[in-house]
């Protein structure tokens, strides 16, 4: 019976690309990026700027695909590049701010019949301040945990638990509003 390494495709790309395979680095390029720009557009909101982060990282993936040491995925390494520079983009821009205080909050009715869109949902996490919005992301979507976020971030673990408690607080606020909206209560 002969073995067949699923991955060995994607570590001949990898290896391609390392050697600055133009084929090879529009394949992977052509691979990911749709989800890619999904991550971006996570942390930033106008889709252009995401777009144009997007590309700066695959730059930087290119760049350093020497780096990649086949431990864990390769989409995983290459999305932790995506977060790095949105949040990179996020300080240069300086529109991040984060509050520091902590504040608890009630947990949220979770039982509704309202189905929201994704684009809904986008909509709801984009209203949210700058600094919200990337823990709330980083906490959430990327399942990072307070004291990850509070050394990417530079801030106090303390800082990421209140930023998204504030997030979160926000959130049900507007579902809630949503949510009135929708039955007419409001």
């Amino acid at each position: 019976m002969k073995v067949i390494n699923l991955h060995q495709e994607e570590n001949e790309i990898i290896a391609l690309a390392v050697k600055n395979n133009r084929q090879a680095q529009q394949l992977i390029y052509s691979k990911y990026s749709p989800k890619m720009l999904s991550v971006c557009r996570q942390y930033i909101k106008d889709l252009q700027l995401a777009e144009d982060v997007m590309i700066t990282a695959f730059m930087k993936v290119f760049v350093n695909l020497g780096k990649f040491e086949h431990k864990g995925s390769f989409e995983g390494w290459i999305r932790r590049t995506m977060i790095n520079e949105c949040i990179s983009f996020i300080r240069v821009q300086k529109k991040v701010h984060f509050i520091e205080d902590s504040v608890g909050f009630e947990e949220a009715d979770n039982e509704t019949d309202i189905q929201f869109s994704t684009e809904d949902i986008q909509s709801l996490i984009d209203s949210l301040p700058e600094g919200y919005r990337i823990v709330f992301n980083l906490f959430v979507i990327e399942g990072y945990k307070h004291k990850e976020i509070a050394d990417i971030l530079g801030i106090n673990e303390g800082t990421s638990k209140s930023q998204f408690a504030h997030a979160r607080k926000m959130l049900q606020e507007q579902i809630n509003k949503l949510k009135n909206y929708c039955y007419g209560t409001e």
